[in-house]
């Protein structure tokens, strides 16, 4: 779905519905552009027609050039889509079995439930077929998985194997194409006895020719991506984000739910040095250093949290740093440690709370402070690390925009 469930314009819980909606016009393309047809996608490795090659070609470079585009303008952290491993051995192995199904009966996996659907009989089989090889790859898992697992290569990216920016091998892909459409073209002409088209290419490929070879040209000339994010708040909503005091949560309310973990709703976000987190935490906190606040895996974390964050630090000084910043960068309902976790201390262990008066809220706080210090103690609050702490890892590269701070 892109940048549109990460950003909040569709809802998480339609994801389903409409990656149902996006495979239903997935499939009508496929069936519009003529895939249903065993002979036409067979026809590129007979050389009278290219299409599958042009339309596989087409989507590629739209995809790429769309994904670098996105990155530019913020919508898109280029840098958290998932890339797939490479395995040496299994990649061969699938291409070989992959190939010669495709020669032999003309269809892939896709389109060869496309066809199957609309009534393909041909198609039904190799849909038959490939349940088998499923089922017996799973039943046989063991047998297989020296050549599945053989020989790892990693998370493997084409330009970073050729010594490439990502903005010249966009733009060299985008002319290779180009190139493979003109010669395909011409390959089909000659083959099918058809008259070769006057000039370099059809006319009706000037438009989209043009639009994709001047999109990459742009891309590859623009200068660094923009400071500011799309997402990223303007200074006078900050500042009135700074004026709410319901920003805050104060110690007492943090050590009721610490204490009531089953009505936490708080996600506790520790932005001190890991050194410092490894000493001591707040039960169930999470450390993502100030340094790395504004890393699009943490900013991601802080977006998709169970609960509502809130920072904390020795002082507000950093936790501060830390809301402005990932404010600034857009992510909503921050808040953080009112007096900091030497505050929470005081409060909680050094200072022993007098009430002030005989008011109920008064007496029930001397009661509360009397209570929280004494099951603190004996293990449920504050207490030293004796396992790996939990660390957010940071992203090689962090979101433009919001940087800086206290």
């Amino acid at each position: 779905m892109g940048p549109l469930i990460p950003q909040g314009f569709i809802n998480p819980d339609l994801n389903l519905f409409f990656a149902f909606v996006i495979g239903l016009g997935f499939g009508y393309v496929l069936e519009q552009g003529g895939f249903s047809n065993s002979r036409k996608l067979a026809g590129v490795f007979y050389g009278y027609d290219f299409v599958v090659l042009r339309v596989f070609f087409t989507a590629a470079i739209t995809a790429l050039l769309g994904i670098q585009l996105f990155g530019y303008l913020g919508w898109l952290e280029v840098d958290m889509l998932y890339i797939n491993p490479t395995y040496l051995w299994s990649i061969i192995a699938g291409g070989v079995i992959m190939g010669f199904g495709f020669i032999l009966g003309g269809f892939c996996p896709g389109t060869s439930m496309v066809a199957a659907v609309i009534g393909k009989i041909d198609a039904m089989f190799f849909v038959i077929g490939m349940l088998i090889g499923i089922f017996l790859f799973g039943q046989f898992y063991n047998i297989f998985e020296p050549i599945y697992m053989g020989s790892f290569l990693g998370n493997l990216l084409v330009y970073d194997s050729l010594g490439l920016s990502r903005d010249v091998f966009v733009l060299i892909l985008v002319i290779i194409a180009l190139a493979a459409f003109i010669i395909t073209r011409k390959i089909e002409d000659n083959v099918n006895g058809l008259p070769v088209a006057k000039g370099l290419f059809h006319p009706s490929y000037t438009g989209p020719f043009a639009m994709m070879l001047g999109l990459a040209l742009l891309l590859f000339v623009l200068p660094q991506r923009p400071k500011a994010a799309w997402n990223e708040i303007s200074a006078d909503k900050l500042l009135e984000k700074l004026d709410d005091p319901g920003r805050y949560v104060d110690t007492d309310e943090l050590a009721w739910k610490l204490l009531h973990p089953q009505s936490n709703d708080l996600f506790i976000v520790d932005v001190r040095k890991a050194e410092d987190f490894a000493q001591f935490s707040l039960p169930g906190s999470v450390n993502i250093p100030l340094a790395d606040i504004i890393t699009p895996v943490s900013l991601n974390t802080l977006r998709t949290a169970s609960g509502q964050p809130v920072f904390v630090s020795y002082s507000t000084t950093d936790a501060e740093a830390a809301w402005l910043s990932a404010s600034r960068a857009g992510v909503e309902n921050l808040k953080l440690l009112k007096g900091g976790l030497n505050g929470f201390v005081e409060d909680m262990f050094v200072n022993q709370y007098v009430a002030k008066s005989y008011e109920e809220s008064e007496q029930f706080r001397q009661r509360f402070r009397t209570d929280a210090r004494q099951m603190f103690t004996t293990g449920a609050g504050i207490k030293a690390k004796t396992a790996s702490p939990a660390v957010v890892p940071a992203a090689a590269k962090p979101t433009p925009g919001a940087i800086g701070g206290c």
